[in-house]
């Protein structure tokens, strides 16, 4: 039995005590110039640069700037002309521990294996077995009994279990997993997730592996005490492998535990041990930046005053502005100490340290006449600090304080917890849910009064959960006048449409060989509208290396096989003009590199997003990723994305609002979502915010001796799966109700079409608000495949005139023509003729 106390881990006099997490010391951004001709200027060498650069003001801090900022009170309000502090959010890396420990555990029969971590989070183990004589690196699951409480199953080769805290107030996670030492498991696999964050932790680029055994290979990711026996070579290797299967035959399988005498061998030496592995966690910091703007008492000039809390040495990126374009410019002399000119389209300040210590500052003499002040924060090369994705601006001329226009209102504000903006929501649902099941109103109401108040219920039960999931923050009345005004009304679902969308596919699989589809489209618009369909999806627009545009390169590259870009824009703005909706094909899944690593494979990615191999999955043998673990199913023809890395999810979001901007997309068809996690297609849509997303989640249905499946609720369920990752933000392709369809008309089978509830047996009958019917679409294409003949005991095709092929036991030759027809190949109800 599993338990979560931590108290015989950190009680043991022999361990070292508990792993703290600390703040990882970066080298101060004040550098050797002469090792880094970059810097522009530091505490420790000012101008250094050996560039010449343009002369301009620049002096050094004395008692009288101190004394000038000692008098710029901001606390009094009376000279004030505008007031204002900014949040800013920053990212911190914090290194702690992660702890393996094996032991036997308190009853000296069955052993222990604790996995714990010092870093605040909330902490996943994705976790599985490999029994004895196994090959590969595949994963099981553990037997039921060995599972600590919580754990999850994930599809058929692993489980997730929690860590958790032993005490409220307590950083450390651990979970605890019992086993017996006599079973036939040789190793246990972990990984480490942070839910919070979606990141995946490693060992070396690969999962964790404890062995239980002696005669286990070492792939460079094992832990533990080095195993006596090592590795066989050779011959003996083969040898002791073929031991090993007749010894996991007495095992009886995975789900077996039983305890055989014959199982006590001299391979299973277990030797306790514990180990401490370094893990660097990236977390959001929030600081703040005032700023206040008064009239100088001696001068007709403005003098801005700027403070902030961040650590450090922070550089101001600034200019100013004279009029309401917020073009930037240079402003006029005095400047602050220690500021230099960006190529002479900014100024760059370096703020001087608070006598607390505690921050820096810096004031700005600014001309009367001018209209506002920008400005950004430089860390280093690589960290700016915007508000919200712009500049910051502050107001000069007629500035007034407007507090929470900007930033944080100076203003004392009560959080209000959700709990009071759910509370009516709840009161309403449950009113509905009463009123719809009490016996009266199921004699009165109609079926379609209670289907309209099932998905009431579904729409309030979406807000709620939205509220909930996110914090509420306070607003004037002012402010919330103002933004009701100017805002559009919130939608509930945005990535869902309306629910009566009627989609056209707008190519089949060989339309790219027209070399001008998006053009013959193009003059098919109106036609299309007229039909009665509201929205169209166009094929994938990126530079692919295969011409259906599957396999993505350059992102940004818009030069398809179907068309320029330029004909793209045009064929989007001509089907809004009919009243279409256009979704975009986004490949997110995998992405096609431009150039080799030095081992010769291609991981390595060009064009605008020039990823290096760490934006490839790391359990992909194919291209040697240096990524976490994939969260989905690898597509193994091309590189698979690592969706968990922060800068691939940026740089992907990046993208898919340029497209919305660009090119007028009003959604997306997601390809290939089987293999990335809902959760990250969530994050896209929020980012992207389509009217409608549909996802591809395809896989077999379920076949028994060839023959599918009547119950099919296990394919639907994943799909339902997928959804829900998604909070419900996109929709899917209803691949379960597709392949029943066709079972039931090909073979007068139309009994599938209810399932044993009596609802519809694909994903419609579960969540229709959330399906998309089809019954074909391009992977079977148009033009790829002829049908020559279907009937009850043959079916025949031909492919491209070039290959011809019949299944069942009925009769089909070729016709004659102007092919010479010649069999390549044939059995059992099967035949195949290629034409010569």
């Amino acid at each position: 039995m599993a338990t979560v106390a931590i108290d015989s881990l950190l009680q043991n006099p022999r361990l070292p005590s508990r792993p703290k997490a600390k703040v990882l010391l970066k080298p101060s951004r004040s550098l050797d110039c002469s090792r880094n001709r970059k810097l522009l200027f530091s505490r420790a060498a000012r101008f250094c640069s050996s560039k010449p650069i343009r002369k301009i003001h620049v002096v050094k801090s004395s008692s009288s700037d101190t004394a000038l900022f000692d008098t710029f009170d901001t606390s009094s309000s009376d000279d004030i002309l505008y007031k204002e502090t900014f949040p800013v959010k920053r990212i911190e890396k914090v290194e702690g521990k992660l702890v393996i420990r094996l032991d036997q555990s308190k009853d000296q029969h069955n052993w222990q294996l604790s996995v714990g971590c010092s870093l605040p989070g909330k902490w996943i183990l994705h976790w599985g077995v490999s029994y004895l004589g196994d090959f590969g690196s595949e994963w099981d699951q553990p037997p039921k009994d060995m599972r600590p409480p919580g754990s999850v199953p994930i599809r058929d080769y692993a489980i997730e279990t929690p860590l958790k805290k032993p005490s409220e107030g307590d950083m450390f996670h651990e979970v605890k997993i019992d086993f017996n030492p006599s079973s036939a498991i040789a190793a246990i696999h972990f990984v480490l997730k942070d839910e919070e964050t979606g990141a995946w932790y490693q060992h070396r680029g690969r999962d964790f592996k404890v062995p239980l055994v002696d005669y286990l290979e070492d792939d460079g990711n094992m832990v533990g005490a080095k195993r006596g026996f090592g590795i066989w070579p050779g011959a003996l290797g083969q040898f002791s492998n073929v031991l090993l299967k007749a010894e996991a035959s007495h095992a009886n399988g995975p789900n077996s535990n039983n305890e055989s005498k014959d199982s006590k061998n001299e391979n299973r030496r277990l030797e306790g041990f514990y180990e401490e592995q370094p893990i660097v966690k990236e977390v959001s910091i929030g600081n703040l930046v005032s700023i206040a703007v008064r009239k100088s008492p001696d001068t007709a000039k403005n003098v801005l005053y700027m403070e902030t809390d961040i650590p450090g040495d922070v550089v101001v990126h600034w200019g100013v502005c004279r009029d309401d374009a917020k073009t930037w410019e240079i402003p006029a002399a005095p400047y602050p100490p220690e500021t230099a000119v960006f190529k002479n389209k900014a100024l760059r300040t370096l703020l001087q340290p608070k006598a607390t210590g505690n921050g820096s500052r810096a004031l700005f003499t600014l001309d009367e006449e001018l209209v506002g002040f920008l400005f950004v924060l430089k860390l280093d090369d690589n960290t700016w600090l915007k508000f919200k994705e712009n500049d910051f601006y502050v107001p000069l001329s007629g500035a007034i304080s407007v507090p929470g226009q900007h930033g944080q209102s100076d203003s004392t504000s009560e959080e209000i917890p959700s709990k009071a903006y759910t509370d009516d929501i709840i009161n309403e649902i449950r009113n509905l849910v009463s009123g719809l099941n009490s016996e009266k109103s199921q004699k009165t109401k109609t079926k379609e009064a209670q289907e309209s108040i099932l998905q009431e219920i579904e729409k309030l039960a979406a807000e709620a959960y939205s509220i909930f999931r996110s914090s509420v923050p306070t607003f004037s009345e002012e402010t919330v006048l103002e933004t009701e005004a100017t805002k559009p009304a919130v939608t509930i679902s945005s990535g869902t449409g309306t629910g009566f969308e009627i989609l056209c596919q707008g190519f089949n699989w060989e339309s790219h060989k027209s070399g001008r589809w998006y053009m013959e489209l193009k003059e098919k618009a109106s036609e299309i509208s007229s039909l009665g369909f509201t929205v169209i999806w166009l094929p994938p627009p990126t530079e692919s290396v295969s011409p259906e545009g599957y396999m993505p390169k350059d992102l940004y590259n818009l030069n398809s096989r179907y068309g320029t870009i330029d004909e793209l824009k045009e064929l989007v703005k001509s089907l809004h003009e009919v009243g279409l909706k256009v979704l975009g094909d986004v490949v997110l899944n995998h992405r096609c590199a431009q150039f080799q690593n030095q081992n010769g494979v291609w991981n390595i990615f060009g064009g605008r997003l020039n990823w290096d191999d760490r934006a490839v999955v790391g359990d992909d043998p194919h291209f040697q990723g240096r990524g976490n673990k994939s969260s989905g199913d690898n597509f193994h023809a091309a590189p698979n994305i690592d969706h968990s890395q922060e800068f691939v999810r940026k740089d992907l979001k990046e993208w898919l609002v340029w497209l919305r901007e660009e090119i007028g997309y009003d959604g997306w068809r997601l390809d290939f979502v089987r293999g990335f996690w809902g959760g990250y297609v969530k994050d896209y849509l929020d980012a992207s915010e389509p009217y409608f997303g549909v996802g591809e989640y395809w896989d077999s249905l379920s076949y028994t001796y060839g023959e599918m499946d009547h119950n099919q609720d296990a394919h639907r369920q994943r799909i339902i799966d997928w959804i829900n990752a998604t909070n419900g933000t996109a929709g899917a392709f209803d691949v379960s109700t597709k392949g029943i369809l066709h079972s039931a008309l090909e073979r007068c089978e139309y009994w599938r079409l209810s399932d044993e509830k009596g609802k519809p047996p694909g994903v419609v009958g579960w969540w229709p608000s959330r399906a998309v019917t089809f019954i074909e679409n391009h992977d079977t294409g148009s033009t790829q495949v002829k049908i020559v003949k279907a009937e009850r005991d043959v079916y025949a095709a031909i492919i491209d005139e070039k290959v011809a092929m019949k299944i069942g036991p009925g009769y089909f030759e070729p016709p004659s023509g102007p092919q010479r027809w010649s069999s390549v190949l044939e059995g059992r109800d099967y035949k195949v003729w290629e034409a010569s």
